[in-house]
Formats: C-alpha cells, sequence, structure tokens
C-alpha cells in the first residue's frame, strides 16, 4: 500500500471533518442556547447546556446553577432542564414529585403550557435569527450598487479590448440607453452577441465612447461545492475562453453549451489571471451533472450545470444598504430557503426530482469542507443556509424532534392535559424510528447517489 499516497487524501479528509464539526457546533450552539436562553426568561431552570455528547471534556458551573459542558462527541447538543428525565426532555425526573410548588414552577415540567411552548419553539427560532444576521451582515459588508452605474473595477480579460475606466459613468452599450440596475440583467440580453462592443460612459464631465468586451463574459464568480467545476479544479476569476475549440465570450453561450450537453465530458480552455495581469492558459475536462434547481415562483427546473456563477465585465460602485434594507433581505433569503426546501420535499415525494436530492451527513460534511476552501465568506454563508435547514427540520411535527413536541403541547391545550406517559413512549419510539430510516436513506444517497 503506498502509504505517503494517501496522505494528500487523509489531510482533505481531515480538513472535511474539521469544517463540518466547527460549522454543526456553531448551528447547535445557537440552537440550544435559544431552547436555555428562553427557558431561563420563562422561568424555566437548565441544569445541564452540553455541546457534544458523550464523556465531558470541559465544565463548569454558573451563577444561575446550569452545568456548562462540552463532551467529546461534537455531533450535536442538548440543555437538559430541571425535572427532566433524560436530555430529550422526555418524561419526568422520579424526584419531581416530591417538589414544592415553587421548585416545581422551575422545571420543564411544572411550567405553564406557554413557557414550555416558547422554549421548546426558541431553538429553530434562534435557527432562523442566525441565518437572517448572516445573510444581513453579507449584504452590509457587500454592499448594493449606486444607480445610476458607477465602474469601480474593470476585470482583467483575455479576449477584448478594455477601454472603461474606474470611476466611468456608464450611460449605454451599443448605443441603447442603460436602464435602472433592477433591469440590466434583462437589458444585456438583448445586446447583440459580439465579444466587442461600444460603451458610451461620462468621464471627467465629459461623454466619450470606448470599447469594451461582452457585459457578461464567461467569467467565473463563484463555484458550487461538490460541483464538476470544483472537482476539475476551477477556481473564482477563471475565464472559460474555449469549449471543445470552440470560443466563447458570454456567459449565456458558456451556458447553453454545458445545457445542451447531455452530460457528454466537455474540453475547456481556461484563462487564469495572475498578478502580473498577464495569466495563464490551461485545458482540463469535465462533465456536468444533472441538477434540479429551486425556481424562485416555486417548484423545480432541471438543468446540466457544472456549478459555476457569472459575474459582469465590471464591478459596480456600491453603497452600504439601510439596516431594514439589510434584514429584508436577510428575511427573504431565509424565507426563500424555507420554501425550496419544503418544495423540494415535496417533490421527491412524489417522484418530480430525483430522491438524490436529499444528503445526509457525509454530503453535509463534503459541502462544509468545500465551502471552507473557498474562503471564510463562502464557508459563513453556507452556515448560514444550513442553520436554516436545521431550523427547519426540527420544527417537522415528528416526536423527538422540537416540532413533536409542539404538537404534543397543542394537544394539551385542546384535552387541557399532556398525552400519558406510554402514548408519548410508543410515539418516541416511532420517531426515532423514521429519523433512523431517513437518515439510513440519506447515508445511501450520500454514498451511492452521483
Amino acid at each position: 500500500m503506498d502509504i505517503i499516497g494517501l496522505i494528500p487524501n487523509f489531510g482533505s479528509a481531515l480538513y472535511t471533518v474539521l469544517a463540518f464539526v466547527v460549522a454543526l457546533s456553531v448551528i447547535v450552539a445557537i440552537h440550544e442556547y435559544g431552547h436555555y436562553i428562553v427557558g431561563r426568561w420563562c422561568g424555566i431552570h437548565a441544569d445541564v447546556f452540553s455541546l457534544g455528547f458523550g464523556p465531558v471534556l470541559f465544565r463548569g458551573t454558573d451563577r444561575h446553577g446550569t452545568q456548562w459542558q462540552i463532551a467529546a462527541l461534537p455531533l450535536g447538543g442538548y440543555v437538559k432542564f430541571a425535572g427532566d428525565a433524560d436530555a430529550a426532555s422526555v418524561g419526568r425526573s422520579a424526584d419531581t414529585p416530591g417538589l414544592d410548588a415553587e421548585a416545581r414552577r422551575r422545571t420543564m415540567h411544572g411550567a405553564p403550557l406557554w413557557a414550555r411552548a416558547a422554549t421548546v419553539a426558541a431553538g429553530p427560532l434562534f435557527n432562523f435569527a442566525l441565518s437572517i444576521i448572516v445573510f444581513s451582515a453579507v449584504l452590509l459588508v457587500r454592499g448594493v450598487a449606486t444607480d445610476p452605474l458607477v465602474i469601480d473595477e474593470v476585470r482583467a480579460l483575455p479576449m477584448a479590448e478594455q477601454g472603461l475606466l474606474p470611476g466611468d459613468r456608464l450611460v449605454a452599450i451599443a448605443g441603447r440607453e442603460t436602464p435602472e440596475l433592477d433591469g440590466l440583467g434583462a437589458f444585456i440580453e438583448t445586446l447583440p452577441m459580439e465579444p466587442v462592443l461600444d460603451y458610451t460612459v461620462t468621464r471627467d464631465g465629459t461623454t466619450a465612447e470606448v470599447a469594451g468586451a461582452y457585459p457578461e463574459p464567461p467569467v467565473v464568480g463563484s463555484v458550487t461545492p461538490q460541483s464538476a467545476a470544483m472537482e476539475a479544479g476551477i477556481r473564482r476569476g477563471d475565464v472559460i475562453t474555449a469549449i471543445d475549440g470552440r470560443d466563447v465570450f458570454a456567459f449565456s453561450q458558456l451556458r447553453d453549451i454545458v445545457g445542451d450537453s447531455d452530460g457528454r465530458t466537455l474540453d475547456l480552455t481556461i484563462w487564469r489571471p495572475d498578478d502580473t495581469g498577464q495569466g495563464e492558459t490551461m485545458s482540463l475536462n469535465l462533465s456536468p451533472k444533472r441538477v434540479d434547481l429551486p425556481l424562485p415562483e416555486g417548484g423545480f427546473e432541471t438543468r446540466w450545470l457544472i456549478g459555476i456563477t457569472g459575474g459582469l465585465y465590471f464591478s459596480p460602485e456600491t453603497t452600504t444598504p439601510s439596516p431594514l434594507a439589510a434584514v429584508t433581505y436577510g428575511v427573504e433569503q431565509t424565507g426563500f430557503i424555507i420554501r425550496s426546501s419544503l418544495s423540494g420535499l415535496y417533490n421527491m415525494a412524489v417522484g418530480a426530482i430525483s430522491s438524490c436530492n436529499l444528503r445526509g451527513p457525509i454530503g453535509i460534511a463534503q459541502t462544509s469542507g468545500a465551502a471552507a476552501s473557498q474562503g471564510a465568506a463562502s464557508f459563513i454563508w453556507f452556515i448560514a443556509v444550513l442553520s436554516t435547514a436545521v431550523g427547519l427540520l426540527n420544527l417537522f411535527p415528528i416526536p423527538v424532534l422540537d416540532g413533536g413536541h409542539l404538537v404534543f403541547h397543542a394537544y394539551e391545550a385542546v384535552r387541557g392535559k399532556p398525552p400519558g406517559d406510554w402514548v408519548m413512549n410508543v410515539l418516541m419510539a416511532m420517531g426515532l424510528a423514521l429519523l433512523g430510516t431517513l437518515m439510513v436513506f440519506a447515508i445511501f444517497n450520500d454514498l451511492f447517489c452521483p
């Protein structure tokens, strides 16, 4: 066996595992802290806050009497409230009946229904809050393009003249007046398909005509984790200049060729810029993957993709949006993930899209590592997306999950009493069996789906 040859793969696997543990730990910590802090606000005492399971590595007790600990298996976490028989808040502790009224009020099972329901719901809601905060912060840092559009930076390209300069105010392209930013994408689609176009700009108070590349060249704006492009080694900033020997100068040409490929292997010519601005040309091949894409209006579209997004020939100047606009964006982004996830599950259930879209811990770990390899910004964005997914999953009405507990609380609100212990035990066993089945199915997909 070539032990030395295994070292790079081992290092990559270790990096993937580390990224997954970090992502999961952040999400679990936020989720469980939601349970803990809302429970405390509602007068319910937490005995233990644990990040991880198994043997305890570190522990300490705060002034409220809660033991905070880090355990050896970083695959989740829990908050054990006073009066709980176990970490899942299933059943009462044996010593609960001996408590006085005040002490019983501080237990999970002795608290009012509203307090218990709020404590349970807080975990998923804190996951959503994390996502909204991250998405909002990203927009605040990235900014939004100014309107009218002023050029901040011109991208180095190998295939066209570059007459645009930073500070130019874009007036027209190919003799057509540029619209407001919201309509820029549709406007570009109407332009002549030529590698060089005329740009009308306002520069130093005067109007100038300059030549420039097609506004949306085949440049790699980002690479999707676990995509054909990432597996082939394509990087952000690369420019695809030819496919199967055919020159391309527009991202739409690239999209059409990939979409019509039916998965066959494509030979790509890549120009990769360097610090000198000269860049280097290289060749590689890849096979597009069939992907089910969520649509903004709902439903899915199945397409062949290599897993890259495009970008403009130039970067516009940006301005910092208002906090309200940033939060609105964060809410919309989180809502889109929730809607797409629910739509995906429905479409998989009815057979409209492949069940391979459901991935398990191995697939999530691989995506974690791929996202982390692209930098902190990509990894933080991935954590926000995964946090939304975890929050949504926990709201499913399955016993053991938070959604199942909320169903029990709704039953109690209607009937005036909670389900009996034997009913709870049976339903919990059924819930565990269902989750176990889904986990096995997801891991099967991780191992055998393309």
